[in-house]
């Protein structure tokens, strides 16, 4: 099983240390694995043995590759009809696809479909053109460049979610614009990252802490003396001597944070990031980071994008409105503001 483990996924290290809870009489182990979604996933447990920990990790990983290739965007997967099929196939017929799929999106939809909503699994076209131009200006940067603003707004015309149509029942996904795309960058990691966190619990596991690309997971608390796990919150400024906001705790939550320093170009020395605000067609200008602690890890994803693109005001407004949810905004001057009860879960 470690064997097979190894040779599948593209890096993993197994690093393991005593407890220092020596109660407990549990190791904690963490495994490390690149590739899928195209980031860093880290598993950490505590367990009575390494072929416990290491079944876990064959678990996590197998699942969390099923849904990197099903959301995949931009390829292809022997005998996998995924995002990218539905993309390639958007005017022209049906796509039948994995419940995975389905579901995913039947959520993206509704999300994207409310009125004040600046979350679109649909907003694909004008995704792509930035996602171009930073490539090309990534590669080379003295040429550098930003999109037409005329090409964006051509491509706005094509991202409307009412021509999403989905058929539960014959597990079809049909883009009627044949120049739509969806692009579920706002959704599919969070949303994979529970999926693979309720299959670890049904199998049994009760105490683990996954992180996919810095969205994190956790499953239960340690399992050591009621322990909580422990997250950092990435300091976005990058010139700042001090890596992390703060620690914060947690037990069966999800905490997810959005950034400007995660994916950026340079043009004219000016820094363009990825987060595009559906309103402008331009990076979002309100923050440079944003932090969510809710249950449910895909639904962090969405309410990160959510309240990036609108005012802080208009953020805390939304986020007062979702049971068990907090909120950390980190604006453009560095200052820090938290919904009302973000600071209990601060470590002290």
């Amino acid at each position: 099983m470690v064997k097979k483990l190894i040779a599948t996924i593209l890096a993993l290290t197994l690093i393991f240390q005593l407890s220092a809870c020596n109660t407990s009489k549990k190791t904690r182990y963490e495994a490390q694995f690149l590739k899928l979604f195209d980031t860093m996933t880290e598993i950490v447990a505590y367990t009575d043995t390494k072929e416990e920990f290491t079944n876990l990790s064959n678990l996590i990983y197998n699942n969390l590759k099923v849904y990197h290739e099903l959301y995949d965007i931009y390829n292809d997967y022997p005998g996998v009809n995924n995002i990218k099929t539905i993309n390639d196939n958007a005017g022209k017929k049906p796509v039948k696809v994995d419940k995975k799929i389905i579901d995913m999106l039947l959520l993206g939809k509704k999300e994207s479909s409310r009125e004040t909503s600046s979350f679109n699994i649909a907003l694909g076209s004008v995704l792509k053109i930035w996602h171009q131009y930073r490539e090309a200006g990534i590669n080379n940067p003295e040429s550098a460049a930003l999109p037409p603003m005329a090409d964006l707004k051509a491509a706005m015309q094509h991202t409307d979610t009412n021509k999403v149509i989905i058929d539960e029942k014959a597990s079809t996904v049909y883009l009627e614009d044949p120049k739509m795309s969806l692009d579920v960058g706002g959704i599919a990691k969070g949303y994979a990252t529970e999926q693979v966190a309720k299959i670890a619990m049904e199998h049994g596991y009760k105490s683990a802490l996954l992180s996919v690309g810095g969205n994190v997971r956790a499953i239960g608390d340690k399992g050591v003396n009621n322990e909580q796990w422990n997250v950092g919150i990435q300091n976005p400024d990058k010139e700042s001597k001090k890596e992390s906001l703060c620690t914060i705790n947690i037990t069966d939550e999800s905490v997810v944070t959005s950034g400007i320093y995660e994916r950026y170009y340079t043009v004219n020395g000016k820094t363009y990031h990825h987060i595009i605000d559906p309103k402008t067609l331009m990076p979002s200008t309100y923050f440079k980071a944003v932090t969510i602690i809710t249950r449910d890890s895909g639904m962090a994803d969405i309410y990160c994008k959510l309240i990036f693109n609108v005012p802080y005001e208009q953020g805390l407004a939304y986020v007062r409105t979702l049971p068990d949810t907090e909120a950390l905004w980190v604006l453009p001057d560095n200052t820090i503001k938290y919904s009302d009860h973000f600071q209990k879960y601060i470590k002290k």
